[in-house]
């Protein structure tokens, strides 16, 4: 059975609320386990296999997946029927894939290194900055409700899970605000994390 390495409130929430939207939380085990916090909280656990210590970690049989992106793919390829991927031969398998190694790529770095009050030169030509990624973002969503047209993919949800956590961080463009909000209705999306800031609470 595959396992899913998660910590709550993490990067992994957005791989678990991805296997409970495929409608697959039944057929994955999913292994609750600590990590070394930004706060200076938690720590590593010797029962997650990542190499790093870090979360999401999927493993299934011999296959064992690090990088949210690579999950993804993995996931959605496997389990096809929920229609959140692009399969190999759809016409929009190239956009998928474009968007998912976009984030890990470009996206998610630019928005670290602008929390963390990192400016050069270089990093803004190798990665871009804040700014070109909302233009980008709002470009894509031009006409359309979701990333890759009128459907609902799992690039949204990856794409989208910066802002369900720290919204303070989301461009001010309406159109992009009303895709963030489209996205956390999502009833796994919203569901999850009611759940995990529930256990946060109590």
């Amino acid at each position: 059975m595959p396992t899913l390495y998660h910590a709550p409130l993490s990067r992994s929430t957005s791989i678990l609320a991805l296997i409970e939207d495929l409608g697959v939380a039944d057929l994955i085990d999913v292994v609750e386990v600590s990590v070394a916090r930004a706060d200076g909280s938690g720590g590593a656990d010797p029962r997650n296999p990542h190499p790093e210590g870090k979360v999401p970690y999927l493993t299934d049989g011999p296959q064992h997946l690090r990088e949210r992106g690579a999950i993804v793919a993995y996931l959605t390829d496997k389990y096809p029927d929920a229609g959140l991927g692009r399969p190999v031969g759809h016409p929009q398998r190239g956009a998928f894939l474009s968007w998912l190694f976009y984030y890990q790529g470009v996206m998610e770095p630019v928005l670290v290194l602008d929390l963390a009050k990192v400016q050069h030169p270089m990093v803004q030509a190798t990665f871009r900055d804040l700014e070109a990624v909302f233009a980008r973002l709002a470009e894509a969503l031009a006409g359309q409700p979701y990333l890759l047209g009128e459907e609902y993919s799992a690039v949204d949800l990856l794409l989208s899970s910066p802002f369900q956590w720290m919204p303070e961080v989301a461009p001010d463009d309406p159109v992009v605000q009303a895709w963030i909000a489209r996205c956390a209705e999502r009833p796994a999306v919203k569901a999850l994390a009611e759940r995990e800031l529930a256990a946060l609470s109590g």
